[in-house]
């Protein structure tokens, strides 16, 4: 039996309700302050931080103050028990979720911040998320009393079944973590498939990556198949690279001459294109005697993949026009058929080798 209620009962009651919250509204505005410098740091964390302090720290003061008023009020014990359970589930639910907001929030900083690490990857910040609640829901079931030991025996045997119908979602979840663990490939990178897909890697997720084409166009290509794939990576080891462009010049050019010009051309595109690499130092190579034309390779360094379009294109018209200017001819391909009565006499491309007759 519990004695009746008075006014001095209600009277403390209010009390100690009023005192959580003004107690929360106080906390709220001292963590609004906190959030304010901490967004002045250069560290993204303490944003996360106090953005989840500011969640729980209240709602903790709130519950704080009804369990006191509740301790205030004449009730039986049944009738207290319940309401210290309701509390502490109220609590212990938004503890999980502001630490699922806090952890994943972590690691994206992390992944953000640190290079090498996927910086927009979700895969990490979900299986994150879904970890810390489940860890919470398990809590609040052992709080109120019911055992999770038979739970966790059945999602175990439940699991197995699972883990056969879902043969290939899961295949496409540990490929992802596979890839981005191995760092292979990452957001921001260009890649080019065996099977013909190539863009920028968008996000990876648990199932799917996603790239986008340098059309603007998006391709989701299944984690799996992606790991499986022949796969190249423009961006790394570095995101700079050198491309070739193949050049000919007429026999009787004066290669000195042809090497100088080409060069200051390489060298003026390197410095006024968007894109070229200022410090690359031009380099070409004579490498083919051709049919009518010795074949040289210009080396050009370029910032990104994406920039090689540009850069070709203005080093061809400015070579082109250059060229016109110095007097060097870039001969077009030529074959000379001698013709003789009833037959066709085509000369063989290799010196040394006799022309062979079609009658």
């Amino acid at each position: 039996m519990t004695r009746d209620l008075t006014v001095d009962d209600l009277v403390l009651a209010g009390i100690a309700l009023a005192a959580g919250l003004v107690g929360a509204f106080l906390l709220r505005m001292l963590l609004r302050w906190l959030a304010g410098h901490a967004k002045r740091t250069r560290w993204s964390g303490d944003d996360v931080i106090v953005d989840a302090l500011r969640s729980i720290v209240p709602w903790a003061a709130v519950v704080g103050g009804t369990a006191s008023a509740a301790a205030a009020l004449p009730l039986t014990r049944t009738v207290q028990h319940n309401v210290n359970q309701v509390l502490t589930v109220l609590l212990i639910f938004v503890a999980t979720v502001s630490a699922a907001r806090v952890i994943a929030g972590l690691v994206r900083t992390v992944t953000t911040s640190r290079s090498g690490v996927a910086a927009s990857a979700t895969i990490f910040v979900n299986i994150t998320r879904i970890l810390v609640l489940a860890i919470g829901f398990l809590v609040v079931l052992q709080t109120l009393g019911i055992s999770i030991a038979p739970l966790l025996t059945a999602l175990g045997v439940g699991g197995l079944a699972v883990a056969l119908a879902l043969q290939d979602t899961l295949a496409n979840l540990f490929a992802g973590i596979h890839i981005l663990a191995s760092k292979t490939v990452q957001p921001g990178d260009y890649i080019q498939l065996s099977s013909g897909e190539e863009g920028y890697v968008e996000d990876i997720n648990w199932r799917q990556t996603t790239v986008r084409e340098l059309s603007n166009n998006l391709v989701v290509i299944p984690n799996g198949q992606l790991a499986k794939s022949n796969m190249t990576n423009f961006m790394r080891p570095e995101q700079q690279l050198t491309i070739m462009v193949q050049v000919g010049v007429a026999y009787d050019s004066d290669l000195d001459h042809v090497e100088r010009v080409t060069t200051e051309v390489v060298a003026e595109v390197m410095t006024e294109i968007t894109g070229a690499v200022p410090e690359h130092e031009p380099a070409v190579r004579f490498h083919t005697f051709g049919d009518s034309r010795i074949g040289f390779t210009v080396i050009l360094g370029v910032g990104e993949f994406s920039d090689q379009y540009r850069i070709k294109h203005e080093f061809i018209k400015r070579l082109h026009k250059r060229y016109r200017e110095e007097g060097i001819r870039i001969p077009a391909p030529a074959r000379t058929v001698a013709l003789q009565q009833g037959t066709v006499v085509i000369p063989q491309q290799r010196a040394g080798e006799d022309a062979v007759p079609f009658t």
